[in-house]
């Protein structure tokens, strides 16, 4: 166990024998169990080096049309009703100029940020650490995904509540084969049961609690959150999403997601046109009528 213990602190992870110890919070789950359960924490794994963006830092940090990949993201869990904390997961040399930087954002929910591991579960395992003891859903969401919709939230968010585990995802469009290490095309499976996943990811806390405890026991690295909770035999729900929910990784990325919000915020403004051409209407016909 000690041993253990020194490999994921020297990965930047906290041990689950150390873990819940953010300043404030102590995680107790007979008292939390008392007390009843209540709110939502979504947690922002963005401590990633962001090698594929080739900008020379962390991808989260470069801007979408005028704002921070990252500050969209939480912009964009604030305005859900059903979200109340947020937490940030950043590399431990960055953690002083988030704080500075959200401080300065209006609209946020409360939200706390913490270092981060060399792996995403780590991160992630981190960022269970602060969760406040009232809280009973947790959603794990990639910081670069800036475009999901308030829908794919709030519906991720009920399936986990009522069915535990509850993840994000879109059918496959393309074909996808699997090929050897020798670059040869091993089968062509169907695409019939393929799905891309996306996030969020949404648990029921004690289930995620305990689906990385055992990954940690196992030393199992998975590939993302869903995959831990499946190795305790828990049946994962999946909630269709919709293409628009891309992960800004690459160059390539940053200019679709920039094309996708611009014809987002387009669509929204024609919405308010839409409204203030009915309340014209409204108006001329009511002062017409009156006479």
């Amino acid at each position: 166990m000690q041993n253990r213990n020194k490999k994921l602190r020297d990965a930047g992870c906290i041990p689950f024998s150390m873990l819940f110890i953010c300043p404030g919070f102590v995680y107790d789950i007979q008292r939390e169990k008392e007390r009843g359960f209540a709110m939502v924490t979504v947690i922002f794994p963005a401590a990633g080096q962001g090698r594929r963006m080739q900008a020379g830092m962390n991808k989260v940090f470069l801007e979408l049309s005028g704002k921070p990949i990252l500050v969209r993201t939480l912009l964009k869990f604030s305005a859900s009703p059903s979200v109340d904390r947020l937490i940030v997961v950043v590399g431990a040399d960055e953690v002083s100029m988030i704080k500075r930087v959200l401080a300065k954002v209006p609209k946020l929910k409360p939200w706390k940020v913490t270092a981060g591991g060399s792996e995403r579960q780590y991160s992630v395992q981190n960022g269970l650490g602060c969760i406040e003891p009232s809280s009973d859903i947790v959603l794990v969401h990639d910081a670069a995904r800036p475009l999901v919709s308030q829908e794919t939230i709030e519906r991720v968010i009920a399936e986990a509540r009522e069915h535990g585990a509850a993840i994000a995802a879109v059918r496959e469009k393309n074909t996808v084969k699997v090929v050897g290490d020798d670059l040869l095309v091993k089968r062509t499976p169907s695409r019939a049961g393929l799905w891309e996943v996306q996030t969020p990811q949404g648990f029921q806390r004690d289930i995620l609690v305990e689906a990385y405890q055992k990954a940690m026991q196992d030393d199992f690295l998975g590939t993302d959150d869903a995959s831990l909770v499946e190795r305790l035999g828990i049946p994962v729900r999946v909630v269709e999403s919709d293409y628009r929910n891309i992960k800004v990784t690459t160059p390539e990325d940053l200019l679709v997601a920039g094309a996708l919000l611009r014809e987002t915020d387009f669509l929204e403004v024609k919405d308010d046109v839409k409204d203030a051409l009915k309340d014209a209407a409204a108006e001329i016909k009511e002062r017409f009528f009156r006479r």
